[in-house]
């Protein structure tokens, strides 16, 4: 009997349209955020540099072939550690996060 995580983690790409959506979203994150460092001289915010990561390891994930649950699971379990990680660096260094 396989567990609720195997199926969620390891079940089959929900599709290129998913894929789509988080893929474009970390591009426009990422666009926004080098505009105002670029353009408008601000410093980097590193927490919307998480987001953009978690953002396009699901995005890719979700982009691969059906057949490729391994890769997929993953690169959501990549996902997931990276935006964790952000969560706890807010609950113990949150200077790192408000600066």
């Amino acid at each position: 009997m396989p567990s609720i995580i195997d199926q969620t983690l390891f079940s089959e790409p929900s599709g290129r349209p998913l894929g789509l959506v988080f893929l474009c979203g970390a591009l426009l994150m990422a666009g926004q955020q080098g505009y105002y460092v670029v353009v408008e001289g601000a410093t980097l915010f590193y927490p919307v540099l998480f987001v953009i990561v978690g953002m396009a390891l699901s995005g890719i994930a979700e982009s691969l072939p059906k057949p490729r649950r391994r890769e997929a699971g993953v690169l959501r379990l990549a996902a997931i550690t990276v935006l964790v990680s952000l969560l706890v660096i807010g609950f113990f260094a949150p200077d790192f996060i408000t600066a």
